[in-house]
């Protein structure tokens, strides 16, 4: 595998044209990189003007079939274009991708029925590993937008994009996964911490430490590890330019036999 980092852009900041373009200037030092990205506000906004509910349980989209298509529009759409766009301007080969594309991503529902009421909701399945390995050889920079078709085609699931970077992060073995949103690391008692193990995690989700959108990158970061990603760090911008900024997720600790 190449040495190659999956890197997650937050979809709040997305819409922000000078924070998009510092992002993309500093991913220039770090590739090969795979981006994925997010696109909430975008379609927070769409679902309100077309009538639609807005509503997310812990940082997951609550997705009827009418949301999950609002949500395909919006992250195959402008959100894709935004961030390919502000890539190449910095000089990056970057190549728009979604799920379905030459069979990127295929995705299986959340589960028996929506996990409970989430909707139209999947979690990465499989990942086709060669496809992306060709186009990192071959200089191009995949921007995925993170929905993803079941084995029957149909509308595309809508899968959290921190699942899916874990999900593609774990399938190339990584060297590392970066969450990049706009704070600076994950916050416990007003100060940034440098690691959590990931068996803290539930305990700083339970105690209301890390909620909504933060859990959520806090478990994906964990899934990545154990898929197989051999780092993963929450915080903004400055993981691209330090080693050692933001909150590194650590692994469980090998117990001896």
């Amino acid at each position: 595998m190449l040495n190659v980092r999956v890197v997650k852009l937050g979809g709040n900041e997305l819409d922000r044209p000078a924070w998009l373009a510092a992002g993309a200037a500093a991913l220039k030092v770090v590739e090969p990189v795979v981006v994925v990205h997010g696109g909430g506000r975008a379609v927070s906004a769409l679902s309100r003007r077309l009538g639609l509910r807005v509503e997310k349980r812990e940082g997951r989209r609550v997705s009827p079939p009418e949301v999950a298509e609002v949500v395909e529009m919006v992250l195959a759409g402008p959100a894709n274009r935004s961030v390919v766009a502000a890539l190449r301007r910095a000089g990056i080969d970057a190549i728009g991708l979604a799920g379905v594309d030459g069979g990127l991503l295929s995705a299986r529902p959340v589960g028996a029925d929506g996990d409970g009421g989430l909707g139209h909701v999947g979690e990465i399945a499989a990942v086709r590993v060669p496809l992306i390995l060709s186009l990192l050889a071959a200089g191009l920079t995949p921007v995925i937008a993170p929905m993803a078709p079941g084995p029957d085609g149909g509308l595309p699931y809508n899968v959290n994009a921190d699942d899916a970077a874990a999900a593609l992060a774990g399938a190339l073995q990584a060297m590392e996964v970066l969450f990049i949103c706009d704070v600076p690391g994950v916050c416990v008692d007003g100060v940034v911490r440098p690691s959590i193990a990931a068996d803290e995690i539930e305990t700083l989700v339970g105690s209301g430490v890390a909620t909504e959108g933060m859990a959520a990158k806090l478990r994906a970061g964990a899934r990545a590890l154990e898929a197989g990603a051999r780092a993963a760090r929450i915080g903004d911008l400055q993981l691209l330019a330090h080693p050692a900024a933001g909150t590194a997720i650590l692994a469980p600790a090998v117990q001896p036999a």
